[in-house]
């Protein structure tokens, strides 16, 4: 039987439990994507009270390809004694560190650079619908070339390995989407499709060695779940070390669901990869897991080989260490809207009920 704090491979590493934080973004840095102070004691927190890896949130690759303006980014030298920061402060406590190097494709902020997507398609961006631009095969090799370049930064600040963002409608997600529409080498059928993160993967494995973990985010149900799956083994065949799944561009309601079951759809993703991949690359689940009991269950029942946990440890990092050894945590009470971070219209109900000040930073008072 599988539990929490069991320690487990990944690629050439060894993860110290199964209880990982997802990436998720605050967007703190400035327009220059800069790692600030928030960002190092953000993470050295979630590592110090359990987290067994520490998965950095999007971190941009280029500036025109971002999120929002103040996204963190790995697009240039400057900076990465920000991230060696990040890692130095999260180091001592026995935690593997990736960063999630990121390219916006559909998901760019309007602010920051063309829309821009395997095939010109019409795409709602923030409730105005616009058309994104086709990416030429020059395009896309620079752009290739920017994901394996933040690699080789992110390794020479000190990181474990990186998570490729293959998810949630951004650029390596578009490409393994329908709405690729290309008749070359980079459309077609799911291998084709594909080629893009592959190329990325094996273009990092080359460049930054074999010790290096390189992790995908990838979408469990783009444009099905059978064809995600089919992407997942291009991936691994590349050389992906560790598969994270979460959802995509497809609406994830029209997936069938046991609603008795103690996890919701996007979790089932993960178990469906992990009883696919079983034995051959771990793989995460991740969404909607708010308690240890879920956590338990998932692992004790072989349904998946680590648990992603997002706003449970931001609601309180003591989530962590309840999952593992037990005792107190304050519970995320799943906002409408988050209420977790300085962008956000409100403050997070459970550090208002934490209130202490080891966790409330300046930035959220």
């Amino acid at each position: 039987m599988t539990t929490p704090d069991m320690p487990i491979r990944i690629g050439q590493k060894e993860c110290k439990n199964r209880v990982t934080m997802a990436p998720t973004v605050k967007f703190n840095a400035g327009t220059d994507g800069m790692v600030t102070d928030f960002f190092v004691q953000h993470y050295a927190m979630r590592a110090r009270h359990g987290c067994g890896l520490v998965c950095v949130e999007a971190t941009a690759v280029s500036p025109e390809g971002r999120l929002f303006p103040s996204q963190l980014g790995l697009w240039n030298d400057a900076q990465i004694e920000g991230h060696r920061k990040i890692v130095e402060a999260c180091r001592p406590y026995d935690v593997l560190i990736l960063p999630q190097i990121h390219y916006g494709g559909l998901g760019t902020h309007p602010d920051c650079g063309r829309l821009t997507s395997p095939s010109a398609v019409k795409w709602n961006v923030r409730g105005e619908e616009r058309m994104a631009e086709e990416l030429s095969k020059e395009e896309i090799h620079r752009i290739q070339r920017c994901f394996v370049d933040a690699a080789v930064r992110a390794k020479e600040a000190g990181y474990d390995g990186v998570q490729l963002h293959g998810c949630h409608s951004y650029l390596i997600n578009d490409f393994a989407s329908r709405v690729n529409q290309r008749t070359d080498e980079y459309g077609g059928n799911t291998e084709n499709r594909a080629w893009f993160g592959s190329e990325i993967i094996r273009g990092i494995r080359e460049a930054c060695g074999e010790d290096f973990i390189i992790s995908v985010r990838i979408s469990g149900y783009d444009p099905t779940v059978e064809e995600s799956l089919g992407t997942g083994e291009c991936y691994v065949r590349a050389g992906c070390d560790y598969l994270q799944v979460s959802n995509g561009i497809e609406d994830i309601r029209t997936l069938p669901h046991d609603e008795s079951l103690p996890y919701n759809r996007v979790a089932a993703l993960g178990v469906a990869f992990h009883a696919h991949f079983r034995g051959r690359v771990p793989v995460s689940l991740v969404n909607g897991i708010r308690t240890p009991a879920q956590v338990r269950y998932l692992l004790e029942n072989d349904l998946t080989d680590t648990v992603d946990l997002a706003c449970g440890v931001l609601a309180d990092p003591a989530f962590a260490e309840a999952i593992l050894y037990g005792g107190d945590y304050v519970k995320c009470v799943s906002c409408p809207h988050c209420g977790w971070g300085p962008m956000h219209p409100h403050i997070c109900p459970a550090l208002k009920k934490r209130g202490n000040e080891e966790w409330v930073w300046e930035t959220h008072r």
